[in-house]
């Protein structure tokens, strides 16, 4: 595993290093808010459900942020947009954590939503056009499985903090699930980092003066226009990726809690394990794309999850749940690992920071009611969330192994062009 890092040049390192800490701590203060459903539903009195409508929110305005600040990466730069991308979530983060009302919680995954969405595009760019070609499809996995990282990190903090901050008060509110928030502050250290350690992309700053830092703002609608087909199939792609990843996450934890009655602890510890898992998937999958191309193991992950649904959604007992999980993610984040290597590829140079997660995010978009629509039926039928789990890996994974099908295959394409 170390060998890929051996072959990198500090400049290298740097880069990967920061974007991968980005998505990962964007991640980490999404899923704050999905372990702290039921806390916070009790502390405002309301449904889950419209707790979960939060969720929903957050992915639904991730396509604005990765229009708006992809514009701004294609014409200003990588670094300086990725440094602005992730001040402006950290801050939202905190905000949260003085939400007097669910309208204003509302509000604000909204708006942190946006800022959500800027950080994949950009950081993908940033890290894609400053790696070597050579082992894309491994870094493409672990940079991916960030996401992962940052879930695991967020089960690990609410199940270490929350018990604790649970013991205060706050205006009398429960302060268990602000203290996360607070907590969910932290990445805005990271701007400190890429301001001292982090040099621009090399494709960007080949496109010289001026003039042709214009180009993006034509680049966009011409490549939107010229490249039509595939853009419709990666918006088509990303619809079934996210609805693979947070159907199978988001309410996860939910699931735990309330169809088995596990205690916070035990949640947060089967987090960690699945978790590891999608880490691990990630790389593999990641690395195996290179040997059989990005298509193949994208289609071969998301089969190969169809097995797992009676261990991950319809067992009883905790060590089969925590196994049935692990393998669960394995295989959601081993189809995931392949994703910002094959999004990089398939994208055309002057808009590498819009195209490809406008397309990831309108996806998020398309699906962004997946997780209230789960939650909804769940309470409607009464059957709780583990067959309302199964179904929709069912028929996620088979979708997505149809769209991928139709996919181009990219391995090794040169991104130094502009």
């Amino acid at each position: 595993m170390s060998s890929p890092f051996r072959s990198l040049s500090s400049r290298q390192r740097h880069a990967f290093a920061a974007c991968f800490l980005g998505w990962s701590l964007d991640a980490f203060d999404y899923f704050i808010l999905v372990f702290c459903v039921s806390a916070v539903a009790a502390d405002f009195r309301v449904a889950r459900s419209a707790v979960v409508e939060a969720l929903a929110l957050t992915l639904a305005f991730r396509p604005i942020g990765a229009f708006l600040f992809g514009m701004m990466a294609d014409r200003f730069g990588r670094r300086p947009t990725l440094m602005f991308n992730i001040a402006s979530y950290s801050l939202l983060e905190l905000a949260c954590a003085f939400a007097g009302s669910m309208h204003t919680l509302l509000v604000l995954r909204a708006l942190f939503g946006i800022a959500m969405g800027g950080e994949w595009g950009v950081g993908a760019a940033l890290a894609f056009e400053t790696l070597p070609k050579e082992n894309r499809g491994f870094f493409s996995g672990l940079l991916q499985e960030g996401y992962a990282v940052g879930y695991l990190v967020a089960a690990a903090a609410y199940a270490l903090l929350f018990p604790w901050f649970s013991h205060f008060t706050w205006h009398g509110h429960d302060f268990g699930w602000r203290g996360m928030f607070l907590v969910g502050a932290v990445p805005a250290l990271l701007v400190f980092y890429i301001g001292g350690k982090v040099e621009e992309s090399p494709a960007w700053q080949e496109r010289g003066e001026l003039e042709e830092r214009t180009l993006p703002k034509v680049g966009l609608r011409k490549g939107l226009l010229q490249y039509a087909g595939t853009f419709v199939f990666l918006v088509l792609l990303m619809t079934g990726f996210n609805a693979f990843s947070h159907g199978t996450q988001d309410l996860y934890p939910t699931f735990l809690q309330k169809d088995h009655g596990f205690s916070a602890q035990l949640t947060g510890a089967i987090a960690i394990l699945y978790n590891v898992g999608a880490l691990a998937g990630g790389m593999f999958f990641g690395s195996l794309s290179e040997r059989i191309g990005r298509k193949r193991a994208i289609i071969l992950a998301a089969l190969l999850a169809l097995p797992m649904i009676p261990l991950y959604a319809l067992s009883h007992s905790v060590f089969s749940l925590a196994v049935g999980a692990f393998a669960m993610q394995f295989m959601v984040q081993g189809a995931w690992g392949v994703v910002p290597a094959w999004l990089s590829e398939l994208s055309p140079g002057p808009v590498r920071a819009t195209f490809p997660g406008l397309a990831y995010q309108l996806g998020n978009l398309i699906s962004s009611q997946n997780n209230e629509i789960q939650s909804r039926a769940a309470e409607h039928f009464g059957r709780g969330y583990g067959w309302v789990l199964a179904v929709t890996v069912a028929i996620v994974a088979c979708y997505l192994a149809v769209v991928a099908a139709f996919g181009r295959e990219s391995r090794g394409a040169d991104l130094t062009a502009t």
